[in-house]
């Protein structure tokens, strides 16, 4: 006579089971927000911190505005070579603008959420500006080989037509990876707790968020950061090992000074960020220190962008000539006297 009521709770019960795995799925697609800590959590020094980045925000603006300024409006820059700094000025304006905004919003207000579509949509931008970026890098090198190792050549191989493909596939490359990575990132499940403690969506602190196999995204962010990131190191590192070749094989020290100066400026950009990329995404997981993360990716994000131009161009004598130059046109002469007797 018990039996059956044996079978109805062991029924019962496999159904609650049932019910609670389909519960457990649906919470952890219910994920829509994620909570950024920020890059401090401390309200003592938030305020000196807001201050700190916004400024270097607007002087990263002004700096880079103006190398596309001077690059567009003086025909003494239009070669090779500024054409890629002037794109790569036009890159970092977009790139330090995807992280900076969420950075200063998490100073000013503290730890906030952020919508799961809005966090995606960061992702995705700032993956393509950072595998466009090393693209464009490993293009500013090989046109140093070009200019050093292949002087008469220089006008064929880097001719208009190749420089516009070289900064086009740059950035083709760098959508085509974006659109890989966070398609696979978007569509894993989330569940609690959904705090990201950094100062804008990553892809390491969002996959540590999953609740689902990330085998699939890792390998698909194993392979693209094979073919973009290393691709794009062995090509710099080729170009200057041989423009090192070529420069001990000048003949003056005169001609070797002046070969070297013109690659010092991108040869100290490409360590700097190299160098902090790789060391953040090759280094074990288990050793990691999120407050270091955090650092590491404010070098990057922040401080590269601001440096760039400076190493770049306002060193330059060419662009310091022009800029010389604009500042003491007939226009800029008028608009200084008129605002001074105003």
């Amino acid at each position: 006579m018990r039996r059956p009521n044996i079978i109805l709770r062991g029924m019962r019960t496999r159904n609650d089971r049932k019910m609670e795995r389909s519960l457990e799925l649906v919470n952890m697609t219910r994920v829509q927000e994620f909570v950024l800590l920020g890059l401090s959590t401390r309200p003592d020094i938030r305020d000196v911190l807001f201050a700190i980045f916004l400024t270097l925000y607007l002087l990263t603006l002004l700096e880079n505005t103006l190398i596309i300024y001077l690059i567009c409006s003086h025909i003494e820059l239009h070669k090779p070579m500024y054409f890629f700094l002037g794109n790569l000025s036009c890159l970092e304006m977009c790139y330090v603008s995807v992280t900076m905004p969420s950075l200063l919003m998490g100073l000013w207000t503290g730890p906030y959420h952020i919508s799961f579509t809005i966090c995606m949509t960061q992702l995705f931008f700032f993956i393509v500006l950072i595998c466009t970026e090393c693209t464009l890098l490993a293009s500013m090198a090989y046109d140093r080989y070009v200019a050093i190792c292949r002087p008469l050549h220089y006008p064929l191989l880097m001719r208009p037509q190749v420089c516009l493909g070289l900064a086009l596939s740059s950035w083709l490359g760098g959508l085509l990876v974006s659109v890989a990575k966070t398609s696979c990132i978007a569509s894993l499940s989330y569940c609690g707790p959904n705090v990201l403690n950094h100062f804008f969506c990553d892809v390491s602190p969002l996959l540590n968020l999953s609740c689902t196999n990330v085998a699939l995204t890792e390998l698909v962010d194993f392979i693209s950061a094979i073919v973009i990131f290393c691709g794009s190191l062995l090509v710099a590192l080729a170009s200057y090992v041989a423009i090192g070749r070529a420069v001990l094989h000048m003949p003056s020290a005169v001609t070797r000074c002046r070969a070297l100066s013109t690659c010092a400026s991108h040869l100290v950009v490409v360590g700097i960020f190299y160098g902090v990329v790789l060391f953040m995404y090759s280094r074990p997981r288990l050793i990691g220190s999120t407050d270091l993360n955090k650092v590491l990716s404010v070098i990057y994000t922040v401080v590269t962008p601001m440096c760039s131009p400076v190493i770049y161009c306002l060193r330059n004598r060419e662009v310091q000539a022009v800029l010389q130059k604009t500042l003491h046109s007939p226009r800029v002469s008028s608009a200084t006297t008129h605002f001074a007797h105003s």
